[in-house]
């Protein structure tokens, strides 16, 4: 069934308070839920469920509000949980009526959820915060013509790979699968294993390399022979074939890859899908997930500094391969032609599309550029906070979510968070500039003919 839509009936409850009659009115959040098109979220996510029968989702309102409070505090799924129970502002903003004592969804209703929107939904509410941002002036359509577009990468949450830590999880990992469907094995390797797996860290700590490969050789033939041993034991049931078949895949990945192979290897045995790419920092040459082109407008707008575009890049591409289906996405999510788009050094070479208007600049180029984009190009390091905004405040530092689909998912949250925080602070400055110029406009009583104690309750407001 689709989701039912959140609108105010208006009516009153001698049990329950309203929402309304609680809070304050002038408060950011709420200021803020009085902005967000709510009908057009609802028709664009809401189209991720059909008419069969079953059993009503939850109302989009409500998750919609849920990811962004998520994402614009970095909280978890359970502390986003017990703050929504107690703050009548984040039930406000998610389209509840009355003060709620009990959770109308379950934790888990958040990665349902997150898992039926998908990429390809979710970008809707990246639309809405620029849409906002435009409708209450903090942005200008104008301010997206020309952008600063760069990577970087977010990292999953995975500990650091290591051959002999990955080949020991991958036969505990077997070896667990066989005991719970009941494949006896001939030898499990659980205390020889771990030991063999404390003698290679303790030889490579003391830069004892010969001995330590000597250890890590123990635990590929250790992973070898359950992976055999598993192979004889399943070969007459199809059904033990079919669960073992993911598990006995990635485990012979993991015993035949070497360190120096050309290819995709396996970081991860929960997270295949990790990615080893590295951005030339002195501080940390590796990093372990997905890349992620991140674009922003070039000039400030009056708000701050946009994220007009996200998008997670699976297959470590080069950066300038990446122009070719940013620029396009950038055109039809804004719904905007752009003219010009800033890069570093590491978009040269790039595939833009060849478009009437667009020109793409990068750092160092010395054709075609006039005094102007010179001016424009020192604005190139721009994105790079906005970067750190979004990894420090707005969790995609490490990301949690599981599989590629999860990688894109919170990369466009990350961005969503980043806009509406950005959009909450624009409307209590505006607010506040809003009752400084009514002060300012309003005449002053006059204090020597007010009464003693009207004086003094002057001077406390």
């Amino acid at each position: 069934m689709r989701p039912t839509d959140r609108r105010d009936s208006g009516q009153h409850d001698l049990l329950r308070s309203r929402l309304d009659q609680i809070v304050d009115s002038a408060h950011p959040l709420v200021k803020l839920a009085r902005t967000i098109d709510w009908q057009f979220l609802e028709e664009r996510l809401g189209a991720a469920y059909t008419d069969r029968p079953g059993r009503p989702p939850l109302p989009t309102r409500l998750m919609a509000g849920l990811a962004i409070l998520k994402h614009m505090h970095t909280l978890s799924d359970e502390s986003l949980c017990e703050r929504w129970l107690e703050n009548p502002y984040y039930q406000l903003l998610c389209g509840e009526e009355f003060f709620c004592h009990r959770l109308p969804f379950d934790r888990s209703s958040l990665t349902r959820w997150r898992q039926r929107m998908g990429e390809a939904k979710l970008v809707a509410l990246l639309q809405e915060s620029l849409h906002a941002a435009t409708r209450t002036g903090a942005a200008r359509p104008a301010d997206f013509t020309r952008v600063i577009v760069d990577t970087t990468v977010q990292p999953k949450a995975i500990a650091f790979p290591t051959d002999a830590r990955l080949l020991h999880r991958a036969r505990e990992r077997l070896v667990r699968l066989a005991h719970k469907h009941g494949v006896a094995l001939r030898q499990s390797y659980v205390r020889v294993g771990k030991h063999a797996l404390i003698r290679h860290q303790r030889y490579a700590h003391a830069k004892q390399f010969k001995r330590a490969n000597r250890a890590l050789r123990t635990l590929r033939t250790q992973l070898g022979r359950v992976i055999r041993d598993i192979g004889r034991k399943i070969g007459d049931s199809a059904a033990l074939r079919e669960i073992f078949a993911v598990p006995l895949s990635l485990a012979r990945r993991v015993r035949e890859q070497r360190p120096r192979q050309r290819g995709p290897k396996v970081y991860s045995l929960h997270a295949p899908e990790v990615e080893c790419i590295g951005k030339g920092k002195a501080h940390r040459p590796y990093e372990f997930g997905v890349k992620v082109s991140v674009a922003t407008p070039l000039h400030r707008c009056k708000g701050g500094q946009f994220v007009a575009h996200i998008a997670a890049l699976p297959g470590n591409p080069y950066d300038g391969h990446t122009l070719g289906t940013v620029i396009p996405a950038i055109t039809e999510h804004i719904g905007i032609s752009l003219t010009r788009v800033i890069a570093d050094a590491g978009y040269r070479g790039h595939n833009a599309p060849r478009s009437h208007g667009l020109r793409v600049f990068t750092a160092g180029q010395k054709r075609g550029v006039t005094e102007l984009i010179k001016r424009e190009l020192r604005r190139r390091s721009a994105v790079e906070p906005v970067i750190g905004h979004l990894k420090s405040d707005h969790r995609m530092d490490r990301n949690h979510l599981a599989g590629r689909a999860g990688d894109a998912a919170n990369a466009i949250l990350a961005a969503v968070g980043y806009n509406f925080r950005l959009l909450l602070a624009w409307l209590m400055a505006l607010l506040c500039w809003l009752l400084a110029a009514s002060l300012n406009s309003d005449p002053r009583p006059n204090r020597q003919n007010m009464p003693p104690s009207h004086h003094a309750s002057f001077q406390m407001a």
